[in-house]
């Protein structure tokens, strides 16, 4: 007969090998999805935002160069919403292949730093201007290894 085990004993026994792993995996699909359902909604409130802001700017009396300034409001605000879908991307590419696309993840930041570029007002001096052009060549460089390394080494998934 065998000892009966207490409760501490069969949580410890998660710890252990196989199903560590397991469990481990298990978390990890939920946390992925709970992300997944988050982004969801932010993409919702995203599209929302971005009709408000269509029909806001969009609505005014127009003057000379109005739409200058509304058009660079409502580019910050449509990359909003493209930024949001490639995190969403990232996400279920995960939970597909259970590993980070790191191609995925360089172009979701360049998309990021771009439109940090088209609504930037700061002064054309400094500092920040300075810290996105050296994170566009960063990225931009990471981007073209991967993609020459992903050309001699195809994806065996596809």
């Amino acid at each position: 007969m065998r000892p009966k085990k207490n409760s501490i004993g069969t949580v410890l026994d998660l710890f252990e090998g196989k199903k560590f792993v397991r469990v481990s995996k298990l978390l990890e699909d939920l946390v992925a999805k709970l992300l997944a359902i988050a982004m969801f909604f932010v993409i919702a409130v995203a599209v929302f935002d971005l009709f408000f802001v269509l029909t806001q700017e969009l609505g005014h009396e127009p003057s000379f160069g109005f739409l200058e300034e509304s058009l660079i409001e409502i580019f910050g605000v449509f990359l909003n919403v493209l930024i949001a879908l490639e995190i969403l991307e990232n996400i279920t590419s995960y939970l597909r292949n259970h590993a980070v696309q790191l191609e995925l993840v360089i172009v979701t930041s360049l998309t990021a730093v771009a439109r940090k570029i088209i609504v930037f007002k700061g002064s054309t001096e400094g500092i920040d201007l300075n810290g996105l052009a050296f994170a566009i060549l960063a990225l931009s460089i990471s981007y073209w290894i991967i993609k020459r390394t992903n050309r001699c080494d195809p994806d065996p998934l596809e």
